[in-house]
């Protein structure tokens, strides 16, 4: 087998990206990416130290992906627009990199500091989202939570083909997120009673 010139981390976080969406994330292993990309298996341990080691820098690669894609949609937005202009994007992503998305998933927090440092920073976009509501520090980290809570679930549902009625998913995304809105807006007028009273 010829080895293909110009193998690097990129190349290979790429390859394993497109695997992992179009098969399955369980599909990516050294062997059918080494086949991929032409290459003999032991020329990947040039560049990652076995499976596990791909795996978490695939999880990094989908974070900082991610995180782009979020930052990108909420740049230059506030408030209601700006969550729902997030949600749709994070949905949209997962939508995309279903394969990418699961290897993020598999991935805990504590998995070594490059993660944990792009996971506090995708999930910092949506505190910072929500803070121009507030609602105050612990009120605004519930909020992050339920948040991410309801997008995930969304798209989980939807990677699994959750959804068997045929109605337009987008349509039931911003029923969702406007819903969510709605209590949010009513915990900042709460607020702000509190504070005049």
């Amino acid at each position: 087998m010829a080895t293909r010139p110009g193998i690097d981390l990129d190349t290979i976080l790429k390859a394993s990206t497109e695997m992992a969406n179009t098969q399955g994330l369980d599909e990516v292993t050294l062997a059918s990416l080494a086949k991929k990309l032409n290459i003999r298996p032991p020329s990947l341990y040039n560049h990652v130290n076995g499976l596990p080691a791909l795996r978490k820098k695939l999880a990094v690669y989908g974070y900082e992906k991610l995180y782009k894609a979020l930052i990108h949609a909420t740049i230059g937005r506030s408030q209601d627009n700006a969550v729902r202009a997030l949600g749709e994007a994070y949905i949209v992503f997962v939508r995309n990199h279903p394969g990418l998305y699961e290897a993020m998933l598999r991935s805990p927090n504590s998995d070594g500091l490059e993660l944990k440092h792009i996971q506090n920073e995708t999930i910092n976009i949506v505190i910072r989202v929500l803070n121009e509501y507030g609602l105050g520090e612990e009120q605004t980290l519930h909020a992050a939570r339920g948040l991410r809570s309801i997008l995930h679930g969304f798209a989980s549902l939807e990677q699994k083909k959750g959804f068997g009625l045929p109605h337009d998913l987008d349509v039931s995304l911003l029923m969702l997120v406007d819903i969510f809105l709605r209590g949010i807006n009513e915990m900042k007028q709460e607020s702000k009673n509190n504070e005049d009273d």
